[in-house]
């Protein structure tokens, strides 16, 4: 099946590579003098709260950003079954990194307590233990894979009532309010590191990545087409290339999450699950 690599997303994530490459260059002071594992400073760019210190993880962030995202497809088969059909690059980079300070987070429910977790996780990781280059992955699929749509796909998909209620919208990728906080004062219990700022943005900008399943897509394109809810009368093939064009903004097509997960365990990631 022909692929072809979507320029726009591409150079989208060389600007934000660019940022974090920029964020490298602000000198590393921290909040308290000595500590690792400090945030980013006010002023330093909006793009990353990646924490001084952070070499590794920075590399990784700006190479995962400039890595393409394949969202051009037209139809896609059940298996993917050649690396031009996911994040190969991105992915790739991700399971090589280096530091064994990493977690692989196994997220199911877009209702669940994941997001909160994660950010937990990242918080104890930085400020407690001191691992600036603690890297948080989660494989997302079930209805939490739901998440990772843009609005779009949404509206035209009836979205919501995949996401088994208590969503309307997809709010979850929407940066909260509290992200725009003074980053240097990260024991803010309404500030960026806090609960106020679970959403995927907010994560994101802490170096959290996030994977999307190929698997997922292509199930909940089935359903979609089983329901009705298939405006254009698209084949499952074609539905589930349409979902995949539309990832939100820095995810990670995989060919699928729990066969990623054993990938990642293999290069020392840390399971867990999270519900």
């Amino acid at each position: 099946m022909p692929v072809v690599s979507d320029r726009r997303a591409a150079l989208k994530g060389l600007g934000i590579a660019a940022g974090v490459a920029a964020l490298r260059r602000q000198p590393a002071k921290a909040a308290e003098s000595g500590k690792a594992g400090e945030p980013a400073k006010a002023g330093e760019p909006a793009a990353s709260l990646v924490p001084h210190g952070s070499t590794a993880l920075t590399e990784l962030i700006h190479k995962v950003a400039a890595a393409p995202r394949r969202r051009d497809f037209k139809t896609v088969p059940m298996i993917l079954n050649a690396p031009d059909q996911w994040d190969h690059e991105a992915l790739s980079e991700i399971i090589a990194y280096q530091p064994k300070t990493k977690q692989a987070w196994d997220c199911t429910d877009i209702k669940g307590p994941w997001l909160n977790l994660i950010r937990n996780a990242v918080n104890a990781q930085v400020w407690s233990f001191r691992h600036p280059d603690f890297l948080a992955v989660t494989t997302v699929h079930g209805t939490a894979q739901v998440a990772l749509y843009d609005q779009p796909m949404w509206d035209k998909y009836q979205l919501a009532k995949l996401a088994g209620g208590g969503f309307k919208t997809n709010t979850l990728m929407l940066p909260e309010a509290a992200g725009s906080a003074d980053s240097s004062a990260y024991e803010n219990a309404a500030g960026a590191f806090s609960a106020e700022d679970n959403d995927i943005p907010a994560l994101q900008r802490r170096g959290v990545m996030f994977l999307s399943c190929h698997n997922a897509i292509w199930e909940q394109a089935g359903r979609l087409i089983a329901t009705g809810v298939n405006p254009d009368k698209l084949s499952q093939e074609a539905l589930a290339a349409e979902l995949t064009n539309h990832l939100i903004q820095g995810v990670v097509l995989t060919p699928g999450a729990v066969g990623t997960l054993p990938e990642l365990q293999q290069a020392g990631f840390h399971y867990v699950y999270a519900a």
